[in-house]
């Protein structure tokens, strides 16, 4: 067959073809809209003929299974062998020897707690380990109001706030608050711990920056974490190097995508005990254009005239804070947590903040009680004099007088964090973990003669974390927490039995 016998065969193939498919249904529809379509858009016909072809070679491919086992199969006895050889990784961080004595030596009290504890080897000694500064554990007015509520009440609603956990109590609290401080609205969480830790990522989010304290507490720094937020460190209450640290973010941030940034502090430390200069960090947070966000965990009922905390205390107008934030649950022997700030602040909490949002509402009587212990302080102020005389009488019989310890916290915080002096530490080369035994001979001597108090334990280390990483070294100390419940001879008589622990463990470890 020569090429134009070729050609009049194919040419008749064709025509035959075109005759079958004009006799489709449809047929002239489907060729005016390709010749439309090629006349106005060649390329749409190109891709559309693409997608027709690919549609036919995937029907027409050969099916496979998605089950089809790709692995190898191992036999009970290779199996057996795996499962006896895996170890998990541990939830937390395995016991040293030390700590596993500390625990078999712990005090267990029976009974209330008050400035005077029943140990359960039926000793009674003074308890200044304990939040209770102005004595509210054993007020008899808190605990019968608490009875009258749970009674009614119930002990707890057993549902999200957002559900049906909310009652009326719970809105009274967020308003005796919100009065207190001067703020235009209130949220109360059922936890102290995680109100923090659930503001900070409510608000903060991938990409956005956080500048913090490198002394801030352990619930602030997993609420960074949680928000995944770039965080910058400034030097421990360092005002100029925080100034440093602001300036350097501003500029890094003058030709990238606006983000939000925060200043996250806390009014007195909990890892210190010292106090924020809440004046400056107002001043530079306008300066730079930040938002702050304040911890008055430890600060809120302690600090102030009426116990308002840290803003009341500096004369600082709360409303020059974004987000105050405060436990209903220590210096007001309550439970929960709370954060102050504008309306807006407060309701979008509502929605995203996961404790808020996922944890079951605050127990009624709890939030009666922080709301009782809130009255308390606005009408009885005095009762916050007598902790302050307490913690003053205190620090005269410690600080000055003891040649082996000093006390990093402000005169006005009734929590004395006592550290060893740097030149002790340096003269004796110590370590952190001979600074811990020292210490813990000192709390078991004091305990010994009657005084139960203990060591500083607030900065737990994760599983293989080293300081670097942390951002910052816990320094080991004692605490003693004043409570107005104490005399002052008894106040000074707890002083002097600390002292003189301290200086017999140290003068016995030369």
């Amino acid at each position: 067959m020569d090429l134009q016998d070729a050609q009049g065969w194919l040419v008749e193939v064709l025509n035959e073809v075109s005759v079958q498919f004009q006799r489709v249904p449809g047929s002239a529809i489907f060729l005016r809209y390709v010749k439309s379509s090629y006349q106005n858009d060649p390329v749409r016909s190109a891709v559309e003929l693409f997608l027709f072809l690919f549609a036919i070679r995937y029907l027409l491919a050969p099916k496979y299974s998605t089950s089809k086992k790709s692995y190898v199969k191992l036999t009970d006895e290779e199996i057996d062998e795996l499962v006896d050889d895996w170890v998990p990784e541990p939830l937390v961080t395995p016991q040293t020897a030390f700590e596993e004595a500390e625990n078999e030596k712990r005090p267990v009290i029976v009974g209330p707690t008050g400035p005077k504890s029943k140990l359960s080897n039926g000793r009674v000694v003074t308890n200044v380990a304990s939040y209770n500064f102005c004595n509210l554990a054993g007020n008899e007015s808190l605990k019968e109001k608490a009875i009258q509520t749970l009674r009614t009440y119930g002990v707890g609603p057993c549902g999200p706030p957002g559900f049906y956990g909310t009652q009326d109590v719970h809105q009274k609290t967020e308003a005796d608050i919100s009065a207190h401080l001067g703020t235009t609205a209130c949220i109360v969480y059922a936890q102290a711990f995680s109100t923090i830790s659930s503001v900070i990522p409510a608000f903060s989010k991938r990409g956005d920056i956080i500048v913090a304290d490198k002394a801030v507490n352990f619930a602030i720094r997993k609420g960074m974490q949680i928000s995944r937020s770039s965080i910058r460190w400034y030097e421990h209450n360092d005002m100029v190097d925080l100034q440093n640290v602001l300036a350097s973010v501003v500029k890094e941030q003058a030709k990238k995508p606006l983000t939000r940034r925060f200043i996250v502090t806390e009014g007195l430390f909990e890892n210190i005990g010292d106090m924020v200069d809440l004046v400056k960090v107002v001043e530079l947070r306008h300066r730079y254009k930040f938002r702050l966000i304040l911890d008055e965990t430890w600060s809120f009922g302690v600090l102030g005239r009426t116990g308002a905390g840290v803003t009341e205390h500096q004369g600082v107008n709360v409303k020059e804070v974004d987000m105050l934030v405060g436990s209903l649950a220590g210096p007001l022997c309550a439970g929960g947590g709370f954060c102050a700030g504008s309306n807006e602040i407060v309701e979008h909490q509502r929605l995203s903040a996961s404790a808020y949002t996922f944890s079951a509402a605050l127990p009624a009587m709890l939030a009666t009680t922080a709301s009782e212990v809130i009255a308390m302080l606005e009408t009885k102020p005095e009762m916050l004099e007598l902790v302050r005389e307490n913690t003053r009488t205190m620090w005269a019989q410690l600080d000055p007088r003891s040649e082996w310890v000093q006390c990093t916290s402000a005169v006005e915080n009734p929590i004395m964090i006592l550290i060893l002096k740097p030149e002790v530490v340096a003269s004796r080369k110590l370590s952190m973990g001979d600074q811990e035994q020292l210490l813990q001979e000192m709390v078991d001597e004091a305990l010994a003669n009657g005084v139960m108090m203990t060591r500083l334990k607030s900065m737990p280390r994760g599983i293989n974390v080293t300081a670097k990483e942390v951002g910052w070294e816990l320094q080991p100390a004692l605490k003693v927490c004043l409570t107005s419940g104490l005399t002052r001879k008894e106040v000074e008589r707890t002083g002097t039995v600390i002292r003189h622990a301290i200086t017999k463990v140290m003068k016995a470890r030369r």
